[in-house]
């Protein structure tokens, strides 16, 4: 062989190198951060639903994806630093639930996209522009609905004919409570119903708030919509019973934990149903193009076991209409 041949063929076949490298190099996989407030246990049944949601798609954790989970432990002091790691780990999109975390992830990006698998009222909360066009870079699912403080009354009202004063349990750390308690006080007056407020800031706050029902003399409880209130069901729950207080929740794990009665949407259908934005995400789609999507579905679980044991009396139409009956 000709030198010139020779000098000629090494430098064409080293001009494809780098292309055969580039070939053999494994495809990115996308990467998907989720902060939420509560624990692992406590939040089981959303992220399985998630988890399902994504499979469904075609996202397989560890295969075709990677999460990477950050947990709130019940204390909200944690979410600014937990959002701020997720942050500089440089995910391509993160989710998360409730008010107070989606603040923390806001705070902490304005580039990520955020995907609020259950959020109250983000407009209020000043975390979108718009429920059409939410602009910047966080949609979701919203859990609030017009007239559904009313609504959670009125059930109360009919299980409880005489009722007159009822108590609200709500965390004074979540701003959503405010707007929640507003709406519910303007159901309560046309309702002819006195409201007891009764605010925890910590879990350990819990037996005082309801001794102060007690003492207050509440008929009956409304626990407002909360993450940090929904990881401690079973104590709020044991707690309403042992004090007689009739209850109704923002969630069905509360009626599954043994609570009387929960009127909502389905938790576990939105994280769900949050994985569908995730996927458009990945795919090219912004998150200020993709509108907050309200509840259009609600459901009434009642449990028949907590109501023998607050001697509660069902009336049978009441059960009839309920989505499911705990027995």
């Amino acid at each position: 062989m000709r030198r010139r041949d020779f000098v000629a063929l090494v430098v064409g076949g080293t001009s494809m190198w780098p292309l055969r490298v580039h070939a053999q190099q494994p495809q990115k996989i996308p990467r998907i951060g989720v902060l939420l407030p509560g624990t692992p246990a406590s939040f089981l049944p959303r992220t399985r639903a998630f988890l399902d949601g994504l499979r469904d798609l075609g996202h397989v954790d560890g295969k075709t994806i990677a999460i990477e989970w950050k947990w709130g432990q019940d204390r909200v002091e944690t979410l600014p630093g937990l959002a701020a790691e997720l942050a500089r780990s440089n995910v391509d999109v993160i989710v998360t639930g409730g008010t107070p975390a989606a603040k923390a992830l806001k705070a902490a990006t304005r580039t990520i996209p955020i995907v609020m698998a259950i959020i109250g009222d983000p407009v209020a909360a000043g975390l979108v522009d718009s429920l059409a066009r939410p602009g910047g870079n966080a949609t979701g699912f919203s859990i609030v609905a017009p007239e559904l403080g009313s609504k959670r009354l009125e059930l109360l009202k009919e299980i409880v004919p005489k009722l007159s004063l009822v108590a609200v349990l709500l965390n004074s750390n979540n701003p959503q409570s405010k707007i929640e308690l507003k709406e519910l006080q303007t159901a309560a007056q046309a309702m002819g119903l006195q409201l007891r407020p009764t605010a925890i800031s910590t879990d350990d706050g819990l037996d005082d708030a309801f001794a102060a029902m007690t003492k207050a003399a509440a008929q009956a409880l409304i626990v407002l919509t909360d993450p940090i209130l929904f990881s401690q069901r079973k104590r709020i729950v044991d707690l309403a019973t042992a004090n007689r207080l009739p209850a109704v929740y923002f969630f069905q794990g509360f009626a599954e934990m043994g609570g009387l009665m929960s009127y909502g949407p389905s938790d576990a259908d939105l994280f769900r149903r949050a994985a569908s934005y995730v996927d458009r995400i990945l795919k090219g789609a912004k998150p200020g193009d993709l509108p907050v999507e309200q509840p259009t579905k609600f459901e009434l679980f009642i449990n028949r076991n907590a109501a023998n044991a607050l001697g509660v009396v069902i009336p049978e139409s009441f059960l009839l209409r309920a989505d499911k009956v705990i027995e």
